[in-house]
């Protein structure tokens, strides 16, 4: 079922997305080569725990981190590792924050020292898209409105939008419906109503959007071992437009 949110439940989600974006500007500071996305994962966990939240995606389905941490050709749903991050890598680190019951969702993806050209541009691209799709998260269009600008855009730089998962519904659990496809048609799907929030999360890649599971069943990753990043908000529906609960700026 789809819940829409009242006033006051949109106004503890974007206090919990604004703690959310201000321990991703300090994970920025962090992540270089030599860091583990282990200690970024703790960070984060203390963090949380010293501004009052907890991180939900901990413990939902027995996941046992407070990060999703997704290196390189990983897409989503990598685990922290002990292993040095490297100069070159991109990596990208995704969480849920819990605060006094406001849910918020937000990946960003970082890149680790000095990157490739061709992952300096897949960053830009996927980026620009997120913010293209929000564009059109306004009360009376469509769900299909949001995913045709993200994969017009996508594909006309060239990389590929992944299929397999998707953006959802989010409040007062972790994800709810609807689903946020990041492909489509213009004008198809349910129409956007105001006090929906939604997280739209495009992931793209520079090669094929098919992806593979991993054996600890979490981790994608592309089919064909080339990068992948991810940008990720969280957005109340407005009749003033889209509302960014997780913005850093």
């Amino acid at each position: 079922m789809i819940t829409i949110k009242s006033e006051r439940e949109i106004l503890l989600m974007h206090q919990a997305g604004k703690l959310l974006a201000s321990c991703h500007r300090e994970i920025a500071k962090r992540i270089r080569p030599g860091v583990t996305t282990l200690e970024i994962n703790t960070f984060v966990e203390e963090y949380l725990a010293k501004n009052g939240a907890t991180p939900e995606q901990k413990g939902f389905r027995s996941y046992e981190y407070a990060t999703c941490a997704s290196l390189n050709d990983e897409i989503c749903h990598g685990f922290p590792t002990a292993t040095p991050l490297r100069d070159g890598d991109i990596v990208t680190i995704d969480m849920v924050v819990n605060l006094k019951g406001g849910l918020a969702d937000s990946a960003w993806t970082y890149a680790v020292g000095t990157i490739s050209e061709q992952a300096r541009n897949l960053l830009k691209v996927t980026k620009e898209s997120l913010y293209l799709g929000i564009k059109q998260a306004q009360v009376g269009n469509r769900i299909g409105d949001i995913g045709h600008a993200i994969q017009t855009y996508v594909e006309g730089k060239g990389y590929s939008v992944v299929r397999d998962f998707a953006g959802h519904g989010i409040g007062p659990t972790l994800h709810e419906p609807p689903n946020i496809p990041h492909y489509g048609l213009p004008g198809k799907g349910l129409r956007l109503k105001e006090g929906m929030v939604i997280t739209i999360e495009p992931m793209v890649n520079v090669g094929t959007w098919l992806s593979s599971l991993d054996s600890n069943g979490w981790t994608a990753r592309t089919l064909d071992g080339q990068l992948s990043a991810q940008y990720e908000h969280t957005i109340a529906i407005t009749s003033n437009g889209p509302l960014i609960l997780t913005e850093q700026n």
